[in-house]
């Protein structure tokens, strides 16, 4: 790099970004593919819908179980570091998930995303504060919402991949398990590549400014924030509906009131659930510049709710037309409810980044609970469960607009 500050910056920010599109991108993949287990261990192994939703609940509990240590690692040892060993435990996860699939125990695919998911976990700490670290604020965020462009990409193109290896086969012996291993060691390859080059880059912001240790006083008295309490349960909800319809869906799809296809058909179609978030997720962002972060995140709360209320009351084409539209509101949500969350010190950011991962443990919770309700009650009056948390994120909007009123940051 040249020894001029604004040169060696920009090659900085050029080199971080060129980075974390594969990142990004390989998040997105993971997680979706991830959403695609649930109809096929179903299938695989006759599993009710609570029993197939464990899925979740092993890949997202490790949020919460993992988030302060691994925080405290990051501190530690640098985010470009953590990176690094994050995406080479999601790996060692693909491969765990490979090996468990291939021997057909569901026990050890459990263990195996319970490794997937810490691995993610460094991913969510480390990979958004990054840009803020290295970009003025308006680039950070441009940067970031691109960067998450590539998530959505992967999130669209994993069912379209993946659904011919998940869901393709109905057969439950060995072929079956086999076919279920082959996209997670491709993944495993990906992953381990993308390692391999954030610990070549692991130096690459040595002479910033490191994360700050924050007494555990300090810490507490941030985790007592109001508006960071609401934001986090805002999360939790936001990430346990999402996942719960994104994992869900391709069930809801097949059913006969509904759609009637096959399940691989299906599991193509929730490509469209993932593709509306990428879509919303680049309107959105030049949205607001005209739309504060708040209202934006509260009307597309309402609207989410309300397209839930349509499929849960309307059946065929429509029914699934709204389901499937959920994602474009789901769009914007994550990166606005990160953003409005956050404190005023910029230094207490990996503290209070912390708290909003932990709160993804939604992700487990919400799914499960929807899982048990489908047994009792019937899925499609299970998703009712799913628009009770849009409401819950569009009280947290209101919040914003009302009970904390600040200077909200570009989105």
């Amino acid at each position: 790099m040249s020894s001029d500050p604004a040169t060696t910056a920009s090659a900085r920010a050029r080199r971080l970004f060129r980075l974390s599109l594969g990142n990004y991108f390989m998040g997105g993949f993971i997680i979706s593919l991830i959403s695609l287990l649930v109809p096929r261990l179903k299938l695989l192994m006759g599993l009710d819908y609570f029993q197939a939703s464990l899925v979740q609940l092993a890949f997202h509990s490790s949020y919460l179980l993992f988030a302060l240590p691994i925080t405290a690692w990051i501190v530690a040892i640098g985010y470009m570091r953590g990176l690094s060993l994050g995406l080479a435990v999601m790996a060692l996860g693909c491969a765990g998930l490979a090996g468990a699939a291939a021997a057909g125990s569901y026990p050890l695919v459990l263990v195996a995303l319970l490794t997937l998911s810490a691995g993610v976990t460094f991913l969510q700490l480390a990979g958004g504060i990054v840009f803020v670290v290295v970009e003025d604020g308006p680039r950070a965020v441009s940067r970031l919402t691109l960067v998450q462009g590539f998530n959505s990409l992967g999130t669209v193109l994993a069912p379209l991949l993946g659904a011919s290896f998940l869901l393709g086969s109905a057969s439950t012996g060995p072929s079956g398990w086999v076919a279920l291993a082959l996209p997670f060691l491709a993944s495993a390859a990906a992953l381990a590549s993308l390692a391999i080059a954030f610990f070549g880059a692991r130096r690459l912001l040595d002479d910033l400014t490191p994360p700050r240790r924050v007494p555990l006083a300090g810490v507490v008295a941030l985790l007592r924030d109001p508006r960071l309490l609401a934001g986090s349960a805002a999360m939790f909800a936001y990430v346990g509906a999402e996942v719960t319809i994104g994992s869900l869906l391709a069930n809801f799809l097949v059913r006969g009131d509904v759609l009637a296809v096959p399940l691989v058909t299906a599991g193509r179609l929730v490509s469209l659930y993932w593709a509306g978030a990428m879509i919303g997720r680049f309107v959105g962002a030049a949205a607001f510049a005209r739309i504060a972060p708040s209202r934006a995140l509260a009307g597309t709360a309402i609207a989410a709710a309300l397209l839930v209320a349509g499929a849960i009351g309307t059946p065929g084409a429509i029914g699934a037309a709204a389901l499937l539209a959920v994602g474009l509101c789901n769009a914007i949500m994550y990166p606005t409810i990160f953003a409005l969350s956050l404190p005023d010190d910029a230094e207490a950011a990996p503290y209070a980044s912390m708290a909003l991962c932990m709160a993804v443990v939604g992700g487990a919770v919400v799914p499960v609970l929807t899982g048990r309700m489908a047994d009792a009650i019937g899925l499609r009056a299970a998703f009712s469960l799913s628009l009770v948390c849009y409401l819950v994120i569009a009280a947290f909007a209101y919040g914003c607009i009302t009970a904390w009123p600040r200077s909200e940051p570009a989105a």
